[in-house]
């Protein structure tokens, strides 16, 4: 997906003979240094352990984002019980009928619309199952992105081409890029104004 249409080029202080690959590579680059498959709309699938003691977990793709038909973020969601782990000591009663239920590792279907969550901080607050046992593990299916390109990420992206256009071995024409060659220099391109502006866009806690 490229973050500027050719009509954008100039407007975005770009070179009217610029090329398309230049955008491509320049685009690639965002969504690897955001650790996501792209800035728009997206659905993903997280495996969360939820910290005991606690019925929240955080997404690690922001914004949450709902995409028509859909009404919330959400797609799927499902939830187990499962027995602690050393050094964790499990909810006082709870442990027995979950082991008389066969409970501990099983996964149930959580009904997405009865979780609260807040898109702006992929925080999600979880029910409790049936027999009032805590989650442990939650897997979700989500949406995640902008439904348009955000305006910083287009001044990324064009910010981008220059600082490749301005570097000493990239400064050249061609009609197409390398990307292995744009990532080799992506710690000279990638400068302290394009990592404020993606800051938003940058996945947590992966890596």
């Amino acid at each position: 997906m490229a973050y500027l249409e050719t009509t954008e080029y100039e407007s975005y202080g770009l070179a009217p003979d610029t090329t398309d690959d230049w955008i491509a590579v320049a685009s690639g680059m965002i969504d690897g240094y955001c650790r996501r498959a792209s800035i728009l709309a997206t659905q993903y699938v997280e495996r969360l352990r939820v910290v005991e003691g606690s019925q929240t977990v955080r997404l690690s793709y922001l914004p949450l984002i709902a995409v028509s038909p859909a009404t919330i973020p959400l797609v799927t969601v499902r939830g187990r019980y499962t027995r602690p782990r050393r050094g964790e000591v499990g909810p006082v009663g709870l442990d027995a009928i979950a082991y008389a239920f066969s409970l501990p590792g099983a996964w149930t279907q959580v009904d997405p619309a009865s979780i609260d969550f807040l898109s702006d901080i992929g925080e999600l607050t979880l029910p409790y199952n049936v027999l009032g046992l805590p989650y442990s593990e939650i897997e979700v299916a989500y949406t995640s992105g902008c439904a348009a390109v955000p305006e910083a990420v287009k001044i990324a992206c064009a910010q981008l081409v220059k600082n490749a256009q301005s570097t000493p071995g990239l400064n050249v024409k061609t009609s197409k890029m390398d990307t292995m060659w744009m990532q080799y220099f992506s710690n000279s391109l990638i400068d302290a104004h394009v990592q404020q502006l993606l800051r938003p866009y940058v996945a947590t806690r992966l890596g």
